[in-house]
């Protein structure tokens, strides 16, 4: 079981002696109570792990014991706090001072004591300080020996502790660059000052040369370079696709069974690199044992690496599978092209998600008078007014399959713990592993081939780095839609019939970035976007605060917008008053 970061529980408390503070102790230690099991009973680590709560050793009223509470967070690895109570307590002696906790503050609806004073009093006190701290406040009022979390504060409570959980896991963290930058991608020139200052992760970098050498001196499990030769003769290999190269560029069959070898070999290396492996210091190679301690990686690939050798798509799309050859598993975070910042895109998903998460390219915006010009059919339903096609060279998650169910029986991508073994087989039986189309990939390979199951509800996300100003986030929630198979086919053979296909189409509203279809993809500010199931726009939103990256496009709901209450000094506009407050604030770990 991987170590993770906890969330500190501070009951606090009124610090007069002599009757009062008596008569709150038992309250105030059974609110903080109810927090800690809300948060562990529904928040899960990315190994399936309960998230878990540690409360301070008893309530906080005094300087000491804030002290002492500080002490014991730090001893037992805390991430981020919650500031629970009552009634009134001294705001700027009990406050978390953790300049680098995420930090929240409920503040019980009560009328026998003030707790919604002490909740204003400290959230004033944090913004004086520029310690900024989420508010929790529930609209209806309680009776004093109610210790449930109504269903409002329950659900700030747990997008609070979303997200604070992500911030904390990325913290002391690695992006490992496979390589460098693919074909000029602006995303793939990894800025170290972004990671260091905003997300805590520092950025470690491999030649691609590695790759190779470890291949050459066997630095890599034999044993399970069998087992992941046999699983993938068995699932991928036998899926192997037709082979549209003119015949002067098609491989042999023996030169595309040393690809498979290759491309397998490649993928456990590559894994190796991300998070180590301990088989490796038993064969005596102790520092390639370490790996890079990556919460997330990029793979170059194109040029250098693919006008020679054969291309990424396999090991990409299996790191980013919530499985492999050793079973069902935690899905790796692997950018295609070292596309960095969509990687840190893909990684906010999977810490708010614990999902597997789609990368693509955002290429094509069909109208529907385009679609009927070129395949003479209309769109219908969901995709009436028009589909972004989400296509990639097939470095996708074949989670993306959509093979996956839910509990109601609709197409799912799930975390790794509640994926059965038929449905991995499923989503591997819905891909096909096409030979790589040597226009692009010289050097031959394979690439993943499947179709999108329609009416999963997702969220595309993209972090962007400008010149002056920063980080900035994009949101566009939408679902995957299912189009007439003659269409799909039609439109799908004018790009790459060898690639997944994902067709997107986001919620409207009326945001001017999301008036029609056309504007979401006019205003997407890069080539890629991240993909993750469900809707999750509004935790996307709560992280961004945290880590003071400002949103400059979204289509959430007004009203399920949360951030630090400090955020309302700084305007009655929302969307100017986040980018007013991540600029005053600037990065955490600057």
């Amino acid at each position: 079981m991987k170590k993770y970061p906890k969330i500190g529980i501070r009951p606090t408390i009124d610090g007069r002696q002599g009757g009062v503070r008596e008569s709150l102790e038992e309250k105030t230690m059974n609110l903080a109570k109810a927090v800690a099991e809300l948060i562990s009973g529904n928040l899960k680590n990315g190994d399936g792990s309960p998230v878990e709560c540690i409360i301070a050793d008893g309530t906080i009223g005094r300087v000491p014991e804030s002290a002492a509470c500080a002490e014991k967070f730090e001893r037992e690895g805390v991430g981020a706090t919650i500031t629970v109570t009552s009634c009134w307590c001294y705001g700027a002696e009990t406050m978390d001072m953790n300049p680098y906790y995420p930090k929240a503050v409920w503040g019980f609806n009560g009328t026998e004591r003030p707790g919604a004073v002490y909740l204003a009093a400290v959230l004033a006190g944090h913004a004086q300080k520029g310690l900024p701290a989420f508010g929790i406040y529930g609209r209806d009022v309680q009776d004093l020996n109610d210790n449930s979390i109504p269903a409002d504060v329950a659900e700030k409570l747990l997008r609070f502790a979303r997200a604070a959980q992500a911030v904390a896991t990325m913290r002391g963290k690695s992006y490992l660059s496979m390589g460098s930058v693919s074909m000029g991608i602006a995303g793939s020139i990894v800025n170290p000052d972004f990671f260091q200052e905003y997300l805590g992760i520092r950025c470690e970098s491999v030649d691609l040369t590695e790759i190779i050498r470890r291949m050459t001196e066997g630095i890599y499990d034999k044993e399970e370079f069998a087992k992941a030769m046999a699983w993938t003769e068995k699932y991928c290999k036998k899926n192997e696709g037709k082979d549209f190269n003119l015949p002067a560029k098609t491989k042999t069959r023996e030169e595309k069974d040393e690809d498979w070898e290759f491309i397998v070999k490649m993928t456990i290396i590559m894994r190796d690199l991300i998070q180590g492996n301990p088989k490796l210091k038993e064969m005596g190679f102790k520092e390639e044992a370490l790996g890079h301690n990556a919460i997330a990686a990029g793979f170059q690939g194109q040029r250098q690496w693919t006008d020679f050798y054969p291309n990424g798509d396999y090991s990409e799309a299996l790191l980013n599978t919530s499985f492999d050859w050793n079973g069902i598993r935690e899905a790796y975070v692997v950018a295609t092209e070292n596309d960095a910042c969509n990687g840190v895109a893909m990684l906010f998903g999977h810490l708010l998600t614990n999902r597997a998460q789609i990368f693509s390219d955002v290429r094509t915006y069909w109208s529907p008078e385009a679609v009927k010009r070129v395949t003479g059919k209309e769109l219908t339903g969901l995709a009436a007014n028009g589909i972004i096609h989400l296509i990639n060279s097939g470095a996708t998650t074949l989670d993306g399959t959509g093979q996956q169910s839910n509990a109601q029986g609709e197409p799912a991508m799930k975390p790794h713990w509640e994926i059965s073994e038929e449905e991995m087989e499923k989503c591997l039986e819905a891909t096909t592993w096409y030979p790589a189309n040597r226009d692009y990939f010289r050097g031959g390979g394979f690439s993943s081939n499947f179709l999108s199951k329609g009416g999963m509800p997702v969220t595309m996300t993209r972090l962007n780095l400008v010149k002056g100003l920063g980080p900035v986030l994009q949101i566009a929630e939408g679902w995957t839609v299912e189009i007439d198979p003659e269409i799909h086919k039609l439109l799908d053979e004018r790009t790459d019939r060898t690639w997944p296909t994902t067709w997107f189409v986001p919620r409207l509203c009326d945001k001017p970035a999301f008036e029609d279809v056309y504007s979401v993809m006019n205003n997407w500010g890069a080539n890629h976007g991240a993909i993750s199931y469900g809707h999750i726009g509004k935790d996307l939103i709560t992280l961004a605060s945290m880590l003071r990256i400002p949103v400059c496009m979204h289509n959430v709901d007004e009203k399920d917008i949360f951030r630090p209450a400090a955020w309302n000094a700084f305007g009655m506009d929302k969307e100017g008053a986040d980018y007013r407050a991540c600029a005053t604030y600037g990065p955490i770990y600057k």
